[in-house]
């Protein structure tokens, strides 16, 4: 016979009828059960002595259950609240969540329900109990790269970094998109003699054609339509500093060229212009693509490659390097905390579990998103496996076996290399695929000074150009646009 301790759970509710038929109910659990008339005696008794679980209704005379909601998680931030309502309206669910509820629930009451929901309430504050002490795994201090990791694939990474910082030889970074490209590029610029003068990322993939060269060399006024006046591109802008060039297997094959004389000589031109700028800038490029396979199709300069080239860095993906997921995790939950971006400082064993099982085939970022999205809806101070999207916890069973999982095609091996085969991957579903970009998009503009909206149409005008291979017209009609109103869209972007 168990010797545990019975969990104790407190009824907040003017109604007598209502106290007696809830208390009935959970007492088939035996539970032990304490009863408060009012929103007052409810928030005396938790000060008193914290229970398990409160159930507490919305409608009450004197306090109100927001009210005596918002004074028992101001006493005591980690008790867990279920709110009870007749009325299910919008506005009692918004603010039920938005005052740290752990969940609400209907009247008339299903018994069955309300035995489900305290279960899965206690077994959350056994949960978070368990986590309280849990020291952080990584400090925060040693990461200042942002690039965290201690897999031994990692720490070829890190040593070819190393290597390449006390010179200014050209660095190329393959990878699958999410791997944390651009994070080597930064890192690389940090601990170089460059590190005083400008780091501009430039992504090839999101600047359509006609506007890249630009974009990177400037233009003259008047060299085409919307060139109001002079602009200085990004090499004039970084010289003396660092150049990243991501994901330059989309780049056009006449820009290509371009840099390439960049590269040889040192020298641009504006668009327009007939005057030679010397530059002195590192060029750092990163792609997801194979660009050896991209030279024999040439779709990609063969001379530029070799200049590129010259040393490679892989970026694993996260499936590569689960033992590093913990302390991922760790890094994106603390630097959250320090940022007032979520309360949560912390992730339940069994969260961490599920979160290192799964596949991640948007690897770092799409793990990143998760904490993020997960953090900011758990009502505890730590993550629980509840508090994980659909997705992620519908993809590894209780057994922790991989249920599904959506991976991406699977690039070409390095030469050389042995690559255990993989089973087929079912495709995301386009509303989740949607989603989670939204959701990830959000939280990067959290911070930013331009409002969502306009940044959001810049990218997907340019993103639309760039599928259309610069043909105004098509981009028009697959926007829903005239040809005047985009042309002018574009004019004012540029």
């Amino acid at each position: 016979m168990s010797d545990a301790k019975p969990s104790t759970i407190l009824v907040i509710d003017d109604d007598a009828e209502i106290r007696y038929s809830l208390t009935r109910v959970l007492s088939s659990r035996h539970y032990r059960l304490q009863e408060a008339a009012s929103g007052e005696q409810g928030i005396a008794m938790v000060k008193k002595e914290p229970p398990d679980l409160v159930f507490l209704d919305v409608r009450m005379g004197g306090m109100s259950g927001i009210e005596t909601l918002q004074h028992i998680r101001a006493a005591n931030p980690r008790q867990l609240v279920v709110l009870m309502t007749a009325f299910g309206t919008a506005q009692t669910a918004i603010e039920a969540m938005k005052y740290g509820a752990f969940d609400y629930i209907m009247k008339p009451f299903d018994p069955q329900k309300v035995l489900t929901l305290a279960e899965n309430a206690l077994k959350a504050h056994a949960d978070l109990r368990a986590v309280r002490d849990q020291k952080p795994s990584i400090n925060t201090e040693d990461y200042k790269e942002g690039i965290v990791g201690s897999a031994p694939v990692m720490q070829e990474v890190f040593k070819i970094i190393g290597q390449v910082t006390a010179s200014d030889v050209t660095v190329m970074t393959t990878g699958e998109s999410g791997t944390g490209k651009e994070l080597v590029a930064r890192s690389i610029w940090k601990h170089s003699h460059r590190s005083g003068k400008p780091f501009i990322a430039v992504n090839c993939a999101a600047i359509p054609d006609n506007l890249i060269e630009s974009e990177l060399f400037g233009h003259e006024k008047g060299s085409f339509t919307g060139a109001t006046g002079q602009r200085l591109g990004k090499f004039e802008l970084c010289d003396g500093g660092t150049i990243f060039l991501d994901e330059i297997g989309d780049m056009a094959l006449a820009t290509q060229t371009k840099i390439l004389r960049v590269l040889q000589a040192g020298e641009i031109q504006r668009v327009g212009g007939t005057e030679t700028i010397k530059v002195d800038v590192r060029i750092l490029a990163a792609t997801n693509k194979d660009l050896e396979e991209m030279v024999k199709a040439k779709t990609f300069r063969e001379d530029l490659y070799y200049r590129l080239n010259v040393v490679r860095i892989r970026m694993p993906p996260l499936r590569e390097r689960a033992e590093d997921i913990p302390q991922i995790v760790d890094f994106c939950v603390q630097n959250l905390l320090k940022q007032r971006k979520a309360r949560v400082g912390k992730v339940s064993p069994e969260a961490m579990a599920v979160l290192t099982k799964y596949r991640w085939p948007g690897n770092v970022r799409e793990l990143e998103n998760v904490i993020y999205r997960s953090a900011v809806i758990a009502q505890g101070d730590a993550i629980l496996v509840k508090d994980l999207p659909a997705e992620i916890r519908g993809a590894v069973g209780e057994d922790g076996s991989v249920i599904a999982s959506t991976l991406p095609a699977e690039p070409a091996a390095p030469a050389g290399a042995e690559v255990a085969a993989e089973p087929a991957a079912p495709a995301v579903p386009a509303y989740q695929a949607l989603g989670s970009a939204l959701d990830y998009v959000l939280a990067q503009l959290r911070e930013a000074d331009e409002p969502v909206l306009k940044r959001l149409e810049r990218e997907m005008i340019t993103r639309v150009m760039q599928a259309e291979g610069g043909d105004v017209l098509k981009a028009a009609k697959r926007l829903g646009l005239t040809k005047a109103a985009l042309t002018k869209k574009l004019a004012e972007s540029a």
